[in-house]
């Protein structure tokens, strides 16, 4: 992991307490790892609209707030299009944040909590940075985030299978 840097937000997960991570840290932050075993069948493409959900900027995030799009793809394999948020790995990453767009950082706090997965490559699959979209398959899950304030960074994961 990289050094941390001060006054940036920490992940908490549930884990031991880990030094301060910064967003572009965060593919390499203690995070559960991926399960191995994925529903069968074809993913489903989607896009970042159709998990986006009706939330005012700065109002707390609860899961009464998804909608009925979002808790039917809870486990289901999907496949969307977006951008590896860079990070100082290039390559052989086994995490990563996958964005809308790169035209500005959507991750993180003040950031749309919809514009962003936090993905978790399956073991033995890794993925490489590129400026380019990439299409990322694998099992999406609805996981919250969280900061040192409790404040979410992301609630969005993906177990990774695929990237192209």
């Amino acid at each position: 992991m990289s050094t941390p840097v001060a006054g940036e937000p920490a992940l908490q997960t549930g884990l031991p307490v880990q030094p301060s991570v910064t967003p572009s840290d965060l593919a390499t932050a203690a995070i559960p790892p991926a399960k191995q075993t994925s529903p069968a069948g074809q993913a489903q493409d989607i896009t970042f609209d159709d998990i986006k959900f009706e939330m005012q900027k700065g109002d707390p995030f609860t899961r009464d707030l998804l909608s009925k799009r979002v808790t039917s793809l809870e486990s289901q394999r999907i496949r969307i299009r977006g951008y590896i948020l860079p990070s100082f790995q290039q390559s052989g990453l086994t995490q990563f944040v996958l964005v809308r767009d790169n035209m500005e950082c959507c991750f993180g706090p003040g950031a749309a909590l919809y514009d962003c997965i936090v993905v978790r490559m399956i073991p033995g699959k890794t993925a490489s940075f590129s400026i380019r979209p990439v299409a990322v398959s694998g099992v999406f899950r609805v996981e919250e985030l969280r900061g040192p304030d409790q404040t979410h960074l992301a609630i969005y994961t993906l177990d990774g299978e695929v990237v192209q």
